[in-house]
């Protein structure tokens, strides 16, 4: 599902250059629970915006989901990512004047994935999985961190990519809660699709099928 291959990725600040990722060679079977843990800092957002396609190595190659996203056209990349790839924000990043069933329904409505007058249906569906069904015609804005969270989820799920990545999901939710959205991405990668999440809790061992550790952007230990 993902092919890294000696990616590295290096920034421009007013203090010089920055190496955010160091030649990262990274393979994950489709179908994984991967956790990829570090420090603040780490490089486990950059390397997650690199396997989305939102962010470009400076050098390397990377193919996902049989696509060598690389070489991309930024419109191609962007349609590419639509169909294949699931994103879930640490702060939920849902339109506050949509309601909770359009916010869902966004990523079909890019993709055309559905004829449109399927998608409120997909949408309250993916809403009753993540138990916030009844909440499908409020605004984000009345609706709890948890709950807004797994709204988030369910717009990850929209377009039913294969993957699934999900930045620090947990970092703003109660340790009850936090414990319910994980159990939720548990369920995706047994029904197969591929997740990855970023975090620096430590207690994801339960979860996860896996456990790669990330350390001023170089992977320490698989």
């Amino acid at each position: 599902m993902i092919s890294l291959h000696q990616v590295s990725k290096t920034y421009e600040t007013p203090a010089g250059k920055f190496a955010a990722l160091k030649s990262i060679d990274l393979n994950v079977e489709a179908g994984q629970f991967v956790g990829i843990v570090g420090k603040s800092g780490s490089g486990k957002s950059t390397l997650l915006n690199m396997v989305a396609g939102i962010d470009r190595p400076s050098s390397g190659s990377l193919a996902v989901a049989g696509t060598e996203i690389h070489g991309l056209s930024e419109n191609k990349l962007a349609l590419w990512r639509g169909r294949n790839v699931g994103f879930v924000f640490q702060f939920f990043q849902l339109l506050p004047t949509l309601t909770v069933a359009e916010n869902v329904m966004l990523p079909m409505d890019f993709a055309k994935s559905l004829p449109f007058r399927e998608r409120r249906k997909r949408a309250v569906a993916l809403l009753e999985r993540v138990a916030v069904g009844a909440h499908a015609d409020k605004l984000p804005a009345t609706l709890s961190g948890g709950e807004q969270q797994r709204v988030a989820i369910a717009r990850a799920l929209a377009n039913e990519p294969p993957l699934v990545l999900a930045d620090e999901p947990t970092g703003n939710l109660d340790s009850v809660t936090a414990t319910a959205i994980l159990d939720l991405f548990r369920d995706m990668a047994n029904r197969g699709t591929t997740v990855v999440i970023a975090t620096h809790e430590a207690d994801i061992a339960r979860v996860i099928d896996r456990r790669i550790e990330i350390s001023d952007g170089a992977l320490v230990n698989q």
